[in-house]
């Protein structure tokens, strides 16, 4: 068993940093490469810290991984040096444990027993050891394909190469099925490869993912557009099932503030997309941060990869505007008791790099020069709340006094609004609900017969973690439609609530 008094012996420690005059140069992964040797021993001293405690929150899909990861058992392996076990144990329940490893924000942390009292240390580093197990596995070899044995007969469309298009076409090759993944950009990977900055994660590791997945004898097609390039007609006639791994990538624009139509105004997407694209060798992109005073708005996830991006990019500044409060940072457990998802202050490496982050702000004007371009931007402090009689939440200047920052690129990283309007939906009679996802039944199956749903474009803009998990679970719908029945995992129910990240 564990070591039960692990957590007592050793400290919680997070894993070494590049150095920040080093890095915010290249585009390579912020954490340093300690060498295997060092990292292994390191990350066996962090597992100890698990007690495999009697009932595992961390596992728990309502308050922990949606995967149903089985992190007791693979920490207690890792701090055995069990790594080939730990490696099985692992890709048991998650197709691709090097993109949560590193991509994921760890709801299995805040469900750990750990993290309910501060004087324990900490939660244990479950995201590291997830992560340090896949990186083991491919250094040690134990990443092989594996092929279907019998054939099936059945071929099943997946349009979408994101993480839940991919897990899903994954399980459906090993079931035996003849699987081709379509994607309309020139290169696999949805956001992993156009949405995520390779500091964050590099595309080494999706692309050897990628070559696993062909040598298991999935195909895939890029550059095409279902519904355009490749008609429905043509479609249904090739294929016995379809998953629709579309994403939810409609981004939520600012309509309304004055001065929203100025040049140098954009969608995070737009920026972050064109520097991907830089990254991976295509030209200079028409968007770039270089030179200029940034301003990128919005807390989240997407915010903080604007940040770091035009950091890289060579901002003359980068400012973050939050029009919340700033969070507390530890645990309130009247507002966030454990083992929900905490609210505290999230601090990614990008914000260590310089920069500024402002909270309780909102843009009142975005102010252009004779040209057109924005030059400025007037901030109002400002509170949010919910109308208590309509519900629908306010943001309410608490005085008029404007303060005007220089701003000559402006980023809106507001959220998403769900599913892409496209042709194929409309030929396949496919309507989104009033969120702008796809919705399907409890079979996963749209109200398209055969044509399945997964991912966010299921869910909504979510997590990695989450994306896998309904690969995997309309993995086994499509089996059971094609053949009956199916023995392949279904870590998650349609109608599972999406967790709480912003």
């Amino acid at each position: 068993m564990a070591d039960p008094t692990g957590f007592m012996k050793f400290e919680r420690e997070e894993p070494k940093k590049r150095a920040r005059e080093e890095r915010v140069h290249d585009w390579r992964e912020v954490y340093a490469d300690l060498g295997a040797e060092e990292r292994n021993k390191e990350v066996r001293t962090q597992a100890s810290r698990c007690m495999d405690c009697g009932i595992p929150f961390c596992h728990s899909g309502a308050s922990g991984c949606p995967l149903g990861n089985l992190i007791p058992e693979w920490n207690d392996l890792v701090r055995q040096g069990h790594w080939a076990a730990a490696s099985d144990r692992l890709h048991a329940t998650n197709n691709f444990p090097e993109f949560t490893g590193k991509l994921c924000p760890a709801p299995c942390e805040a469900g750990c027993v750990l993290s309910i009292s501060p004087e324990s240390g900490g939660p244990v580093a479950i995201k590291r050891v997830e992560a340090t197990i896949a990186d083991q596995s491919w250094e040690m070899g134990l990443v092989e394909a594996q092929a279907s044995e019998v054939a099936s007969g059945q071929r099943v469309a997946v349009v979408g190469s994101g993480p839940a298009g991919l897990a899903a076409a994954q399980q459906l090759t090993r079931a035996g099925h003849e699987v081709t993944v379509f994607e309309r950009d020139d290169r696999l990977g949805g956001l992993l490869r156009y949405g995520i900055p390779s500091f964050k994660m590099e595309k080494r590791h999706l692309d050897r993912r990628l070559a696993q997945l062909r040598k298991e004898g999935t195909q895939f097609v890029t550059g095409c557009e279902v519904g355009v390039d490749l008609t429905v007609e043509e479609l249904r006639a090739t294929y016995d099932a379809v998953v629709l791994a579309v994403g939810a990538l409609r981004g939520r624009d600012d309509k309304v503030t004055p001065g929203r139509e100025l040049r140098g105004v954009h969608l995070a997407m737009e920026h972050l997309v064109q520097a991907n694209r830089k990254v991976e060798g295509d030209g200079p992109p028409e968007i770039t941060a270089e030179g200029k005073h940034v301003l990128v708005i919005g807390g989240g996830d997407t915010g903080a990869d604007c940040y770091g991006t035009a950091t890289r990019q060579g901002a003359l500044s980068v400012t973050q505007l939050d029009q919340y409060p700033m969070p507390p940072s530890t645990r309130d457990d009247d507002r966030s008791p454990w083992p929900t998802w905490p609210y505290i202050l999230r601090t990614y490496p990008a914000h260590d790099e310089g920069g500024e982050r402002v909270f309780g702000v909102a843009v009142k004007r975005f102010v252009g020069d004779d040209e057109g371009h924005v030059r400025s931007v007037e901030l109002q402090k400002v509170r949010v709340s919910r109308n208590p009689e309509t519900g629908v939440r306010e943001v309410v200047p608490l005085s008029e006094e404007v303060e005007e920052i220089p701003a000559d690129l402006v980023l809106l990283a507001i959220g998403f609004e769900g599913v892409e309007h496209m042709r194929l939906l409309d030929d396949l009679d496919i309507e989104l609900t009033r969120q702008g996802r796809i919705g399907c039944g409890a079979d996963w199956q749209t109200a398209a017969p055969g044509v399945f749903v997964c991912g966010d474009a299921h869910r909504g803009a979510s997590l990695v973690v989450w994306a896998i998990a309904e690969g995997r679970s309309v993995a086994n719908a499509v089996d059971a439609y094609l053949t009956g029945a199916s023995d392949l995992p279904a870590p998650v129910h349609p109608t599972a609530l999406p967790l709480a990240v912003v």
